[in-house]
């Protein structure tokens, strides 16, 4: 186990070295100068030569990746062309933000589709499989911000049970849990809606294969109970998969929040992605893409962990 974690790790570097690369290159082809962004349209071309200087841009491209990955590793982001902040400053409050709507939104995935896709195994071809399957499969297939938006147009301009946008009240700073959940309600089931269907989807058609088994069968004709088949035997086989596409949505929701934080006003990292690159913003952009790469590379390490501490297989193959 202790090989297979450390091989994980080894990997991990060089994927979020690729991951560093790649950012930096894509950004340095989007069009404009940060240095008029930092000094506006009006500024003449010797201003913008100083700072260009300063800022090291008019170094190669490839002195420039070095001296960025060399920040990086001391925990240097950069400074926001627009707000003149450090980055570090301006992403990990709103970071703290993104992860409590994925982390309510993952709530609800597990807590709703993970049961649903156990019953529609149980009563497979019946009613409420057919049911809940075609409800699952218009939840992935319904764009995250027209589902935000249909959920504001009813619930809260209609019915007004829900406020429209925001994270908090601010008549009432410092409000309590349950005023701050109120503005979480919205925005977790609309960014839940795709993952949630993955999930159910994916937990009935695992069950249903590891039913299938000729060792289930064989428990079925010693008499045992079907309720103890399933969850002694059956569910135990089949939680390593349940486990791997749950880590992949996870991923899913670090990057479809970001729409579901525009739609709602939700002051997290998608949000801020946003109005970033409206900016031209390109330190924050970098910033906020690598924080959801890091995320995304550490949960696939931890499921991949998880997989191989529940299926023995896993952990046999890597260090084969």
């Amino acid at each position: 186990m202790a090989l297979m974690i450390a091989r994980r790790l080894g990997s991990t570097v060089f994927v979020l070295f690729g991951v560093v690369l790649i950012v930096f290159l894509l950004l340095q082809l989007v069009p404009g100068d940060p240095a008029r962004t930092i000094l506006g349209a009006g500024a003449t071309e010797d201003a913008v030569e100083a700072v260009r200087r300063e800022l090291g841009l008019d170094q190669s491209v490839a002195v420039q990746f070095f001296s960025y990955l060399g920040g990086l590793l001391t925990g240097d982001f950069g400074r926001s062309l627009t707000i003149n902040q450090p980055v570090l400053d301006i992403i990990l409050p709103r970071f703290q933000n993104t992860l409590v709507l994925s982390f309510a939104a993952l709530v609800l995935c597990i807590a709703i589709g993970v049961p649903l896709g156990i019953i529609a195994a149980r009563k497979q071809y019946g009613i409420f499989d057919r049911v809940s399957m075609f409800v699952s499969l218009a939840g992935a297939s319904v764009p995250v911000y027209w589902l935000g938006l249909m959920l504001i147009g009813i619930f809260s301009l209609q019915l007004g049970w829900f406020p429209t946008s925001g994270m908090t009240n601010p008549r009432s700073p410092g409000g309590g849990v349950t005023d701050n959940l109120v503005y979480l309600v919205l925005p977790a089931i609309a960014a839940a809606s795709v993952p949630l269907a993955v999930i159910a989807r994916m937990t009935r058609s695992v069950i249903v294969d590891t039913m299938e088994q000729d060792y289930i069968r064989t428990l079925r004709a010693s008499g045992i109970p079907e309720r103890s088949i399933l969850w002694k035997h059956c569910l135990r086989n089949a939680l390593p998969p349940i486990v791997t596409v749950i880590g992949l949505q996870i991923g899913y929701l670090l990057g479809g929040v970001i729409f579901v934080e525009v739609v709602f006003s939700w002051p997290g990292l998608g949000y801020q992605l946003y109005t970033s690159i409206t900016q031209n913003d390109m330190p924050l952009v970098q910033a906020g893409v690598l924080f959801i790469a890091l995320v995304f590379v550490i949960v696939n390490l931890l499921t991949d962990t998880a997989v191989g501490l529940l299926d023995p297989r896993t952990r046999r193959k890597v260090t084969a």
